[in-house]
């Protein structure tokens, strides 16, 4: 079992030991308009109040500029509790968002091919 303070409770057996919306105080919407493909990246100021192992964790991850699905991803919780997570980080200013821009049509059967394509070289 991991230490208290090593990041997310987990336990080997039993994995998350702490329930994902346990993280976001219940909350199921965020205040920022998030998108999984928006960008978020760490500002500098340092957030005022308390702040969760979660969130910072999420903060150090926005150190370059990074989508909320691979924070998501990092973070291993459902993408509305991260958005709600990464939503109190932007309120407080510690994070800064740029909405996803898209050169191309985003459904566009070439760009989805592509995406396709580069999912199965990852499995």
């Amino acid at each position: 079992m991991a230490a208290a303070g090593d990041g997310p409770w987990l336990d080997d057996a039993a994995g998350r030991l702490v329930r994902p919306y346990t993280v976001s105080n219940g909350r199921t919407r965020p205040t920022t308009a998030l998108d999984l493909l928006s960008q978020v990246m760490a500002t500098g100021a340092t957030p005022l109040g308390y702040l969760g192992p979660e969130h910072t964790q999420a903060l150090e991850l926005c150190r370059a500029p990074v989508s909320i699905a691979e924070i998501a991803a990092h973070l291993k919780l459902p993408a509305a509790v991260t958005k709600v997570l990464l939503s109190d980080l932007v309120d407080c200013g510690a994070l800064t968002t740029k909405p996803p821009s898209f050169h191309h049509n985003p459904t566009d059967r070439s760009l989805l091919e592509a995406v396709l394509d580069g999912l199965r070289r990852q499995l």
